[in-house]
């Protein structure tokens, strides 16, 4: 249990045994920031990929990641309040046909409105069972996660059918959400931009695709992040929420009511993966279509943990795979290509930092072989193929995952079963 939760749980506020990890600061995150930059221009001069950092590709990858932090972010919430939330995936989906349910008819607007509001009902439906009923909450979020596919087919063919555009599987057309450009400031970076200057370039490309053609909903995205952080680490109330996921028996003895704020979680994990399934049907397409979430939520989830269940390193796990995914959508197998050697030193810098200080693992050892496997693969060839590259955002995910592993987290009572008063 973290000290701060500890302290608003009355126990102790002893230090932890073992050594804590330091966390980076800002001199840190900034020099990690420029090597990674150098590293990506200099895997550009030597494979002549030059959508590996566009801001072609920035922009394509803030669209596929946004969906994907905002499910991340839901988990987030209910988790630190003690719930596992496996049905994210189902939550989202309701947003998505809830955006084109009202969006068709009554404009963009009214779609987002619908769109979270139906989230929230499937989050207040898991709160129901696992709260109150005590249902497993892996049980319950794979029954929501298919009581919500069979739902919005059901309601596609009552509210679709006969439709201009609509049917059983989609919505008719939704209009456009309103979008953000800096014209002065994306017009000169792009100029920069086309320089193709050693680093120069690379980071105006970056920068353009962080400030032209950015919808509403990825700023709505980016404040809720930051506004989540402020909430859960920087309030009373976020403080007693995080107390329900590490002691909830202490939480209560203090006069916490549980099962409230467990419920304002698992609601607003509901209201914000339904957030991502809006930004699906209204941003990244223009209607509802059955199918379209895609596994997000799981990825959502995946994210949430890479992050170590705090809203920073979620945006970084979401970053990530929207980055991976939108190389394989731009230049294919050959910005994969590139990909491999930028993975391939971003390990061998892994490897030497832990024998450095000391710490080698066998994620090490796991670690070297695969730097030298994907070595081998991009000698081997000049380009990925197209069947493979699709794979591309999962495999790269899976590999950060497992060489963070040993540095994670979770709160301690998540996914616990609590009854009110079972301490007393």
């Amino acid at each position: 249990m973290s000290t701060s939760v500890t302290a608003a749980a009355g126990a102790p506020t002893a230090a932890l045994p073992g050594r804590r990890a330091r966390r980076l600061g800002a001199r840190e995150w900034l020099l990690l920031g420029l090597s990674g930059l150098v590293l990506l221009s200099t895997v550009r001069v030597i494979t002549g990929a030059e959508d590996i950092d566009s801001s072609g590709t920035v922009a394509a990858a803030i669209a596929l990641a946004v969906p994907i932090a905002m499910a991340a972010l839901g988990g987030l919430w209910t988790e630190r309040s003690g719930v596992v939330n496996i049905g994210l995936e189902g939550m989202m989906i309701l947003g998505t046909w809830g955006a084109g349910f009202a969006g068709y008819q009554w404009g963009p607007w009214a779609g987002l409105v619908c769109g979270v509001v139906m989230g929230a009902l499937g989050g207040l439906l898991h709160a129901v069972v696992t709260v109150t009923f005590n249902v497993d909450h892996i049980v319950s979020g794979v029954a929501i996660n298919l009581l919500a596919a069979g739902t919005v087919r059901y309601l596609s063919g009552l509210a679709f059918v006969g439709k201009p555009g609509g049917g059983k599987t989609q919505s008719p057309p939704i209009d456009d959400l309103p979008s953000v450009t800096l014209p002065g400031i994306s017009n000169a970076l792009l100029t920069i931009e086309r320089k193709e200057w050693f680093v120069v370039s690379d980071l105006a490309g970056i920068l353009r695709g962080m400030v032209t053609n950015l919808s509403v909903l990825t700023v709505l995205a980016v404040l809720l992040v930051v506004a989540t952080y402020f909430v859960l680490w920087r309030t009373p109330f976020g403080l007693r929420l995080r107390s329900c996921g590490e002691n909830p028996v202490a939480a209560e003895s203090l006069g916490v009511d549980v099962y409230r704020y467990k419920y304002i979680a698992v609601v607003a994990s509901g209201a914000l993966a339904g957030l991502g399934g809006v930004f699906l049907a209204e941003v990244a397409s223009s209607a509802y279509r059955d199918g379209q979430t895609g596994g997000r939520g799981f990825i959502g989830l995946a994210a949430m943990i890479f992050g170590n269940w705090r809203p920073g390193g979620l945006v970084a796990g979401s970053a990530l795979f929207g980055y991976t995914d939108a190389l394989q959508l731009r230049q294919g197998g050959r910005s994969v290509h590139a990909l491999l050697l930028v993975l391939v030193i971003v390990l061998v810098g892994i490897i030497v930092w832990r024998v450095l200080r000391r710490r080698p693992s066998v994620g090490t050892a796991i670690a070297g072989v695969v730097a030298a496997l994907l070595l081998v693969l991009y000698l081997a060839t000049d380009e990925i193929p197209g069947d493979f590259t699709g794979m591309t955002p999962y495999v790269a995910t899976l590999l950060v995952l497992s060489l963070s592993s040993q540095r994670l987290r979770m709160p301690a009572a998540d996914g616990m079963r609590y009854r009110r008063g079972q301490g007393g």
